[in-house]
């Protein structure tokens, strides 16, 4: 069945919307207490309804959750399309500050990867586990 521009284009009930988004309906009720999107004016009937372009509001702030942002972060990336004096150098710079935190997060991982490594490198298998190196360093030994 093909979708026409107007169905897409009509108001949509906040269970519509949280299909359209990939999201659930709990998912939309909580962005809305966190004020990244706006609860609804408008009725249809007994329903609050949703503008139509709520829905890819929902899908970026979804997707900018997966590239880690935060979602005051994103509530911050998202208003800058309303303000009249931000400009793409100001989404880049906020971009900018993530990836260098990620980055700070990997080499905490590494470095954590490197430690395990070792204590599981120097470990024997065979051991006592009151012998075991692992359990000495969670015990702060060295």
């Amino acid at each position: 069945m093909q979708r026409t521009q107007a169905s897409s284009q009509r108001p949509l009930t906040i269970g519509e919307l949280a299909r359209r988004a990939g999201v659930g309906v709990e998912t939309v009720r909580y962005y809305e207490r966190r004020r990244l999107i706006e609860r609804p004016r408008e009725r249809e009937g007994a329903f609050r309804v949703y503008p139509p372009d709520a829905a890819g509001r929902l899908r970026a702030i979804k997707r900018a959750q997966g590239l880690g942002f935060s979602l005051e972060e994103i509530r911050d990336l998202l208003n800058l399309r309303l303000e009249d004096r931000a400009r793409c150098g100001d989404v880049l710079r906020r971009a900018e500050r993530k990836v260098a935190e990620i980055e700070g997060k990997i080499r905490g991982l590494q470095r954590v990867r490197r430690e395990l490594q070792a204590l599981a490198e120097a470990c024997r298998g065979d051991a006592p586990a009151s012998a075991c190196p692992i359990l000495a360093a969670l015990d702060g030994a060295d």
